[in-house]
């Protein structure tokens, strides 16, 4: 009976024992684990870059300056050069004005026939003017390097004008497009071609002359 009952009292303490230290080891194994997860999180160190976006209103005026080339049907292709004026209404919209002029050249039939002229010096000059409503197509950045990129948007444009040729005046229609690259937020270089379309008959025949201008400009925002 003794030692029965000797038996049940060192169960009873080894029990006590072993309750006692389970809480001591779930902490520890606890703060272990704790210790581990925080040692296995990465901290990520990504530089942010600054970015200042152009400080342009959405309804601005446009003014600038164009050089480039017009060919001009049965007339050759020589320098043209003239001025712009635009209203940008909208993000996508904008009305522009333009003023330009050219100096034509002998026709194939003047240079073959050795002397007839058909226009004298003054006449040869032609200029026009138009009004032309644009849309911005596809409004992006362009990336100069790995580390400069320049607002730009592609457009097209559409109107209506008058050319003034050979002591004569033609309705004239406009139709073409452009691609516009902002340097500074305030300055702009624009490259455009351009299809001048009146009806002539100084050639003896009626048609449709189709005269096509390619220009570079610089345009300031105001």
């Amino acid at each position: 009976m003794e030692s029965r009952l000797r038996s049940i009292l060192l169960r009873t303490v080894l029990l006590i024992i072993v309750v006692g230290a389970l809480p001591g080891c779930a902490s520890k194994l606890t703060t272990d684990s704790g210790d581990d997860a925080e040692s296995s999180v990465i901290e990520p160190e990504v530089s942010r870059r600054q970015i200042e976006p152009p400080k342009i209103n959405t309804n601005d005026f446009e003014i600038g300056a164009y050089a480039g080339l017009m060919s001009v049907e049965d007339f050759g292709s020589n320098a043209v050069y003239g001025a712009s004026l635009a209203y940008h209404m909208s993000e996508h919209f904008f009305f522009q004005g333009n003023y330009g002029q050219t100096d034509t050249s002998e026709t194939s039939f003047e240079v073959l026939s050795g002397g007839a002229q058909l226009l004298t010096d003054d006449q040869r000059q032609l200029s026009y003017y138009d009004l032309l409503i644009g849309y911005n197509l596809l409004p992006g950045e362009a990336f100069v390097g790995s580390s400069r990129s320049f607002n730009s948007a592609m457009y097209m444009v559409a109107g209506v004008g008058n050319t003034d040729f050979a002591d004569d005046k033609f309705f004239t229609l406009v139709f073409g497009a452009g691609y516009r690259m902002l340097l500074w937020d305030y300055l702009a270089v624009n490259f455009d071609v351009r299809d001048h379309m009146f009806d002539s008959d100084l050639l003896g025949t009626d048609k449709t002359t189709h005269n096509i201008e390619f220009k570079v400009g610089m345009t300031f925002f105001f």
